[in-house]
C-alpha cells in the first residue's frame, strides 16, 4: 500500500502545474525519471503505484497526462517505451509529450486493480485541488464532496491549510466534512463540526451525507444529525415553495401574453374567437422564418433575431386577423354559435395550412445569447428567457393601456366597449373599431407568440395548448378588463403551479376549471366587470 506515502507528496505538485509551459527536466531527475518509467514497463501492480509516486515526488512535467491517462486506460507501455494515447485517437511520447506520427509495436495498456485506481484517482484529485486557478480548485474540491473518498482526505486537509480564496475554501471544508461523516474512526467532536458545515450547506447534496452518518454513531451523534436533517428539510422546502411560485409568476406571464389579445377581441366584439391560439402559431412560425432568413444571410445578426421577429409577427397576425374579422366574423354579429364554429373551422384551416408549408414536425426557434442560461439566487434557479418572458409581458402590458387611455383609437374602443349602438350614434364607425380592434388583438397574440417559441415547441398545434387556458383567464378576470386579465393570469399561473406538487397537473387543471366554474356562478362577469355593458340589449 503506497497510498499515504503518495498523499504525504502531493504538496510538491506547484511545479507540476506549469506542465504546459516548455520544461526541462534537470540532469538529477534523469535517474529518476528512467526508473519511473522502467516501472510503468513492469506489468506490476506495486511498480506501477510507485511509479505514480515518483511521478509526483520528482515533479515531472508530464506527470499530469500520465496519470490521466493511466485512470482512463489510455497509458501504453511495452519494450522500455510509454506512449499516452489521446482522447481523439493520437498518441504522444509520455516521456517529453511530443506527438507520434503512429502507435509503435508491442505496446498494452497499463493494468489496473482497484487499489491502483484508488492511488490514481487520489493523485488526480490532488492535482486538481493544487491547480492554480481557484475555479479550479473548487472544482475538484466540489468533485471529492461528492464522491467522499476517504482516501483524500490528507490532500483536502493539505490543501485547505494553505487556501485563501474564500469560495475554493468553503468547498475543500464542505468536502473535507463530507469525507469525515463517512469515514471510520473519527471523533465525535470532528464529525458534530462536519454536520455543522453540511447543516450551513444545506442542499440536498448535504442532506444527502448527513444521512450518510455510520450507524454505530453515538446517540449525540445522531440527534444531532437529525436536528441537521430537519432544519435543511424546512429550508428546501421554503426554496421549493419559491422556486413554485416562480414558476407560477412565469406561467402567469405566458397566459397573460396569450389571453391579452382575445381580452380586447372578446370585451368590444362578444366575439368567441377559436381561431386566437393559430394568431399565436403565426406569431412563432413567424420567428422560425426570420431565424431562418439570418442563419443563411446574416448569422452574426443572430442575436437580433427577436427584434426583428416582434414588429413582422404583429404585422402578420394582425393582417391575418384584420382579413378574418372583414371576411367572415363581420357577417355573424349577435350570432355567437355560428362565431364560435366559424373560428373553429378558420383554426383549424390555419393549422392545416401551415403543416402543408412547414411539416407537421416540431421546428426550431434559437435562443438569443443574452436569454440563455440561468442564475442561482440560493436555492432559487432563475432561467433567463422565463425572466424576459416575464419582462416583455409587463411592457406588452404596459403599451396596451397605453393605446386604450392615451390614443384616439382607444378611446373609440372603450367607447364601443361600454355601449355600441351609443358609440354607433355619436358617429363613431364602428364597423372601422371592430377591425382595428381584431387586429391589435391578432397583432398582440402574434407577439406572443414569438415569447412561447423561446420556452415551447413551434409546431402548428402550438395555439392550441393556449386558447382554453387564455379564454379561462378572460372568464374570471372579467371581459374586455385588462386589469382583470393580468389578475386572472397571475393568479391562474401561481395557483397551478402550487397545485401541481400535491395534485399533480391534470387534477390540478381540473380543480382551478371546477374553481372558476362555481366561481362565475356568483360573479357572472369576473372579478372586474365593465361598467355600461349591461345597458345594451
Amino acid at each position: 500500500m503506497h497510498v499515504p506515502r503518495l498523499l504525504s507528496l502531493l504538496m510538491l505538485l506547484g511545479t507540476l502545474l506549469l506542465a504546459t509551459l516548455p520544461v526541462a527536466v534537470p540532469s538529477a531527475h534523469a535517474q529518476p525519471a528512467d526508473e519511473i518509467f522502467t516501472r510503468l514497463n513492469a506489468d506490476s501492480f506495486s511498480e506501477t503505484a510507485k511509479a505514480v509516486e515518483s511521478l509526483i515526488a520528482t515533479a515531472h512535467p508530464q506527470a499530469a497526462p500520465i496519470i490521466e491517462a493511466l485512470a482512463e486506460g489510455r497509458l501504453l507501455a511495452g519494450g522500455g517505451a510509454v506512449v499516452v494515447k489521446g482522447r481523439d485517437g493520437s498518441f504522444s511520447d509520455a516521456r517529453t509529450g511530443q506527438p507520434l506520427s503512429a502507435q509503435p509495436a508491442g505496446l498494452q495498456p497499463v493494468r489496473l486493480n482497484n487499489n491502483l485506481r484508488r492511488v490514481t484517482q487520489a493523485a488526480l484529485g490532488g492535482l486538481g485541488l493544487l491547480n492554480p486557478d481557484p475555479a479550479s480548485r473548487a472544482a475538484a474540491a466540489d468533485a471529492v464532496f461528492k464522491s467522499r473518498d476517504a482516501s483524500l482526505l490528507p490532500v483536502v486537509e493539505a490543501a485547505l491549510a494553505k487556501e485563501s480564496d474564500a469560495r475554493a475554501r468553503a468547498a475543500l471544508r464542505q468536502a473535507q466534512a463530507a469525507i469525515l461523516m463517512v469515514k471510520p474512526d473519527v471523533t465525535p467532536l470532528d464529525r458534530l463540526s462536519a454536520m455543522e458545515v453540511l447543516r450551513e450547506r444545506g442542499d440536498q447534496a448535504a442532506l444527502a451525507t448527513l444521512r450518510a452518518l455510520p450507524g454505530d454513531a453515538t446517540p449525540a451523534l445522531k440527534e444531532a444529525q437529525a436536528r441537521a436533517i430537519a432544519e435543511i428539510e424546512g429550508r428546501l422546502a421554503l426554496w421549493r415553495a419559491a422556486q413554485n411560485l416562480w414558476y407560477g409568476l412565469s406561467l402567469g406571464s405566458v397566459l397573460l401574453l396569450a389571453a391579452i389579445g382575445l381580452a380586447i377581441t372578446f370585451g368590444v366584439m362578444g366575439v368567441i374567437n377559436m381561431a386566437h391560439g393559430e394568431m399565436v402559431m403565426l406569431g412563432a412560425y413567424t420567428t422560425f422564418i426570420v431565424q431562418e432568413v439570418i442563419r443563411s444571410s446574416a448569422p452574426w445578426l443572430f442575436d437580433w433575431s427577436l427584434a426583428f421577429a416582434l414588429p413582422l409577427a404583429f404585422l402578420v397576425a394582425g393582417l391575418v386577423g384584420i382579413a378574418i374579422e372583414r371576411g367572415v366574423i363581420r357577417f355573424l354579429y349577435g350570432r355567437p354559435l355560428e362565431t364560435l364554429l366559424a373560428t373553429w373551422g378558420i383554426s383549424l384551416i390555419l393549422q392545416q395550412a401551415v403543416r402543408t408549408a412547414f411539416g407537421p414536425t416540431n421546428r426550431e426557434v434559437g435562443a438569443p445569447a443574452f436569454m440563455s442560461g440561468a442564475v442561482e439566487l440560493g436555492g432559487l434557479a432563475i432561467t433567463w428567457n422565463r425572466l424576459w418572458i416575464i419582462v416583455f409581458a409587463g411592457l406588452v402590458f404596459a403599451a396596451l393601456l397605453a393605446i386604450l387611455k392615451l390614443t384616439p383609437i382607444g378611446l373609440q374602443m372603450r367607447a364601443v366597449t361600454q355601449n355600441r349602438r351609443m358609440a354607433s350614434a355619436m358617429g363613431i364607425r364602428t364597423g372601422r373599431v371592430d377591425a382595428l380592434t381584431f387586429g391589435l388583438g391578432s397583432g398582440v397574440a402574434g407577439l406572443a407568440g414569438v415569447a412561447l417559441s423561446q420556452i415551447d415547441n413551434v409546431s402548428p398545434n402550438l395555439g392550441q395548448s393556449y386558447i382554453i387556458d387564455s379564454f379561462m383567464v378572460v372568464v374570471f378576470g372579467g371581459v374586455g378588463n385588462l386589469w382583470g386579465t393580468l389578475v386572472g393570469a397571475m393568479t391562474l399561473g401561481i395557483a397551478n403551479k402550487l397545485l401541481e406538487p400535491y395534485a399533480g397537473a391534470v387534477l390540478g387543471k381540473i380543480a382551478l376549471l371546477v374553481f372558476i366554474i362555481l366561481f362565475i356562478q356568483k360573479r357572472p362577469r369576473g372579478l372586474f366587470a365593465l361598467k355600461g355593458r349591461a345597458v345594451e340589449a
